[in-house]
């Protein structure tokens, strides 16, 4: 079976493979949590996307993998790993918190979708072997991102629960 075919069924199965998990438990859990709990533990798991700087690292990935893709998707995850981190760190100051989770989301969903875009452009699916050890990275871990950024902004916007 060719590359780029391997590749996209990873990618579909990852994100249904996330969304059945977190249908059945990462989003009942938040649920039962306010509004900022929540988001705290979805800036938790961006803060790790520091992690993303492993794109532009020679000897991990493969020396063809195209710098347009690899150059943005590390800068985009770096910069959404800290402001996660500002936001973890600033809770005790809401308005900054506040400010740091939509920063973060929103820096973060562009990343996702740029990345996708200029991997598309590149052609990478067809040459994902050049992604060497950081393979799992947007078959595993990207759609997982992406599923909590869209959960973090319907925390965002959806009315707030009446206290029981």
């Amino acid at each position: 079976m060719p590359t780029e075919i391997l590749f996209q069924i990873q990618l579909a199965l990852g994100y249904a493979a996330w969304l059945l998990c977190f249908g059945v438990y990462g989003l009942p859990w938040l649920n039962s949590m306010d509004r900022i709990a929540a988001q705290r533990a979805i800036a938790t798991l961006h803060s790790f996307r520091f992690f993303g700087l492993v794109f532009i690292l020679p000897g991990v990935v493969g020396p063809n993998l195209p710098a347009t893709f690899a150059v943005f998707a590390a800068y985009g995850d770096f910069a959404t790993g800290v402001l996660a981190m500002l936001a973890l760190l600033t809770i005790r100051v809401r308005p900054l918190f506040w400010a740091f989770v939509v920063a973060f989301n929103l820096v973060g969903t562009v990343d996702l979708i740029v990345a996708y875009h200029h991997a598309i452009q590149a052609g990478l699916p067809a040459h994902a072997e050049q992604l060497g050890a950081t393979y799992a990275i947007p078959i595993i871990y990207v759609p997982l991102l992406m599923i909590t950024h869209i959960a973090a902004f319907w925390f965002l916007i959806r009315p707030r629960q009446a206290a029981a």
